[in-house]
């Protein structure tokens, strides 16, 4: 069956490489508001007898979901086979319990959100902490994609001599993935949080990797408070200044102001679109849409 992409603003150039990447047509989304700040939407293509994916990137998502509403009900107004979601960063992931009394989890009401206005939803990192697996909140079928190989990759091709570096305890098993994959060395921090906006961070003594770049690695740079103290951490030690490497390019606030003082380079993914993008996720994701193959149900 013939696919349509459909980006909302913002997502064009992504969305155009994912489109190049699986022979689908590429179309366009219109958006504008009225007077009243409703939303007006209009789709520019052709969704009767097609599978349409519409392309999101969800670092905004309060003025984004309503907006991705009303094109997958246009979509399958217009007579679309079928309505995906592919949103390579999600949104709402981190609040994944009620931490004090009358809080919303708000994580499982986005899931629920977004399972009765999709069939499908792709993402790619998302942060699964306290859930196995996306299945556990969301009711559609998932595509989960990891983006370590193409960290790893890049990290070869344009890092000499690289010691990679995670930044906490969580970040172990993805340190040593990228690591493992391009035969170089990482080592771990060790994270105390004592709030949003303040960490503590314990290095070992990485006297031996001197003669190393160290790259710091992990998925989401947000606040940067724990990244701009790992930084700090590793200076202190006599290594080399590092560079940084993340998935999901979120920089909140003035984090990008502060972090690129105390860094070589800083890269992402384009997941979320940001001047640091450096490695391209198109080819990645249109190989899963291709495949058609989705997560196992937990």
């Amino acid at each position: 069956m013939q696919r349509l992409t459909l980006a909302l603003p913002g997502n064009e150039d992504l969305a155009r490489g994912i489109a190049q990447a699986c022979g689908s047509e590429a179309g366009r989304i219109e958006t504008r508001r009225f007077p009243d700040g409703e939303s007006y939407v209009r789709l520019h293509g052709e969704p009767a007898d097609r599978i349409v994916d519409l392309i999101c990137t969800l670092a905004h998502p309060d003025p984004q979901f309503l907006l991705l509403a009303f094109a997958a009900d246009a979509a399958r107004e217009l007579g679309a086979q079928e309505v995906n979601l592919i949103a390579p960063y999600l949104a709402y992931m981190r609040q994944d319990k009620r931490f004090h009394d009358g809080e919303s989890v708000t994580s499982r009401s986005f899931a629920r959100l977004v399972s009765s206005t999709f069939d499908k939803l792709l993402t790619v990192d998302p942060h699964l902490h306290r859930y196995p697996t996306l299945s556990a909140l969301y009711t559609i079928p998932t595509i989960t994609l990891h983006a370590a190989p193409l960290l790893a990759d890049w990290i070869a091709n344009h890092v000499e001599e690289p010691l990679i570096v995670g930044p906490d305890e969580e970040s172990e098993q993805w340190a040593g993935a990228i690591a493992s994959r391009i035969g170089v060395p990482h080592a771990v921090l060790r994270k105390t949080r004592h709030g949003d906006r303040s960490v503590d961070i314990d290095v070992p003594d990485l006297s031996i990797w001197r003669g190393r770049t160290p790259v710091l690695v992990d998925d989401i740079a947000s606040s940067g408070r724990t990244l701009a103290v790992a930084a700090r951490k590793l200076a202190e030690q006599g290594m080399r200044k590092p560079e940084c490497v993340v998935v999901h390019a979120l920089f909140a606030e003035d984090a990008w102001a502060q972090l690129t003082p105390l860094f070589a380079r800083i890269t992402s993914t384009d997941a979320v679109p940001h001047p640091s993008n450096r490695i391209g996720l198109a080819s990645l994701i249109a190989d899963a849409l291709s495949s058609g193959k989705t997560d196992p149900r937990g």
